[in-house]
């Protein structure tokens, strides 16, 4: 197991992406704590990872709450004794909806909320988190940009800035916690299909993006976990600073 006895907090992990790599980082061994606004969903997750043999557990968490953050590294370092890597997940496009307008009727408010989910709220979590990694000798942080950052993406001008800030956050933290073994790594996914049950229409979608990948498949979350296990793992020792766009190709970087 790639992932046999670390201890990772996922944040945005009631849903979407974010349970599948909970699960997965489970599957290959790791602790995992499970992090996401909705309680409910989160709290289905962990027990869907201690139901098949796993180590988890779940709290509600509003990556925006400096405090609510804080007091997910210290209760995952008290459960497991230590953490060694971080997902930042956590982000506003599904469950927390936007607006997909014109830039220039984007509401104050709603870019402020983008910011301060997206952007803030990743730097919320390593701030909390990264003293845990020290202490621990070493880490990987793992923080999800978007392939729209690179192509761009009409009508969701303020999701793909906060995305984008991501990418330039993940090089300049890595320069700075390098000389602690703290790798801080990014990955860009594209269009994927993460709904369990998904209608025609998103289907047919998520195809209509495909066509154009290089690899013309519909892009699947058992496509796009095994990346978030390699950049958490030791195999990835010395990778730092990158960004990963995990597309199918339909950026070319």
């Amino acid at each position: 197991m790639q992932l046999d006895g670390k201890t990772v907090i996922i944040t945005g992990a009631g849903h979407g992406l974010g349970r599948a790599y909970a699960l997965a980082c489970a599957a290959e061994g790791a602790n995992v704590a499970c992090a996401d606004i909705d309680d409910a969903a989160v709290q289905a997750v962990a027990a869907r990872i201690r139901e098949a043999g796993g180590n988890a557990f779940a709290l509600r968490t509003d990556v925006t709450d400096v405090a609510g953050v804080v007091r997910l590294a210290d209760a995952t370092a008290a459960q497991f004794g230590g953490i060694d890597g971080l997902v930042n997940n956590a982000g506003i496009m599904g469950v927390i909806p936007m607006s997909r307008v014109p830039f220039e009727l984007v509401p104050d408010e709603e870019w402020d909320r983008v910011f301060a989910t997206n952007v803030k709220g990743t730097w919320y979590c390593c701030r909390a988190v990264v003293p845990h990694l020290r202490r621990r000798g070493g880490g990987s942080v793992v923080n999800i940009s978007s392939s729209t950052s690179f192509l761009g993406s009409p009508t969701r001008i303020h999701y793909v800035a906060s995305k984008s800030a991501i990418i330039g956050f993940t090089r300049t933290l890595a320069r700075e916690v390098g000389r602690d073994l703290i790798r801080v790594n990014a990955i860009a996914p594209g269009s994927v299909l993460t709904e369990e049950q998904p209608t025609p229409e998103l289907v047919a979608m998520r195809q209509r993006f495909a066509e154009n990948q290089a690899i013309n498949h519909v892009l699947e979350t058992c496509d796009v976990v095994g990346t978030m296990v390699f950049l958490l793992s030791d195999a990835s020792r010395y990778l730092t600073g990158q960004t990963i766009v995990l597309d199918g190709g339909a950026v070319l970087n």
